[in-house]
């Protein structure tokens, strides 16, 4: 394998609004696409087929909030190289040599650790292993600076604002859905069942969404990763709901590139950040962190 070398540039991007109204931040873990060139040069796959692993566009997408008054959190590093929705331990003993899981998770088997093995389709991402010191340098270098600038933007909220609400943005392949009763949502929230987020928050993100003529389904298939179990903690004031949003509503999947589609929702996924983002801080019964 090679070493990485020391990113040379950042490795995600922070956008604040004028006036942070609400403690409302939008992020986008999963939308990076600035491929290092050792990692093309480790990689067995070409460069499209590693975006296939992207929630492409997403960033594009969530842009609007910052005029609407909320911070935006994009990654810039591509979910192939590390994934932000991943533990820090959650380590693939069969892309690692010598991690050893301390979890029996479905999404590690698959391959889908904090060091990704393979990409949409199953496919390998590189031939043999990483050693753990090389895994842990680029958790190091990678992963770490995006949750520390999260937990901030988490603490910060909360000591302005009283409260915390991260979306989670995502995008979800077509085929995740196609097992589903008809018709298939047009987007997925998680709050892991209630336990990231509290229920009024979910409830007005969820109707904001129908408002908009969006057809959403809560928690399944998706319920949240990472993000939302670290960081959702309703009781502190800080909530999280994940977003999945159906890929073919706003681009070609297979070529990667925004289709006609694109424009009408980001239209409507607009309204419903600038409803998100002006969410009260009072006098509707949304929380507050606990005195």
């Amino acid at each position: 394998m090679i070493p990485m070398p020391a990113p040379d540039g950042p490795t995600f991007d922070i956008a604040r609004p004028a006036d942070w109204v609400g403690g409302v931040i939008f992020a986008s873990p999963h939308s990076g696409r600035d491929y290092p060139g050792w990692f093309l040069a480790e990689s067995v796959l070409d460069p499209h087929a590693l975006r296939s692993s992207e929630d492409a566009f997403v960033d594009r997408l969530i842009a609007p909030a910052v005029a609407a008054g909320a911070v935006t959190l994009t990654a810039r590093v591509p979910r192939c190289v590390v994934d932000l929705n991943r533990g820090a331990d959650e380590l693939d003993p069969a892309a690692i040599e010598g991690a050893a899981s301390r979890r029996a998770d479905p999404r590690i088997q698959s391959g889908l650790g904090v060091i990704p093995r393979v990409v949409a389709q199953g496919r390998a991402i590189r031939r043999g292993k990483l050693t753990l010191a090389e895994a842990q340098r680029r958790i190091d270098a990678l992963w770490r600076p995006y949750h520390a600038a999260l937990e901030g933007l988490m603490a910060e909220a909360v000591a302005r604002h009283g409260r915390a609400i991260l979306i989670d943005v995502h995008s979800m392949p077509r085929e995740a859905l196609l097992h589903l009763q008809a018709p298939p949502p047009d987007i997925v929230l998680g709050d892991r069942n209630g336990a990231s987020a509290d229920p009024a928050i979910s409830e007005a993100v969820h109707g904001a969404l129908i408002g908009a003529g969006f057809r959403v389904r809560r928690n399944s298939p998706f319920a949240g990763a990472h993000v939302a179990s670290a960081y959702g903690r309703p009781l502190r004031g800080c909530h999280v709901v994940q977003m999945e949003i159906d890929r073919s509503l706003y681009m070609d999947e297979a070529a990667i590139r925004p289709h006609r589609g694109f424009d009408d929702l980001a239209r409507r996924l607009g309204g419903v950040i600038a409803h998100v983002a002006a969410l009260p801080l009072d006098g509707t019964g949304l929380p507050l962190a606990a005195e």
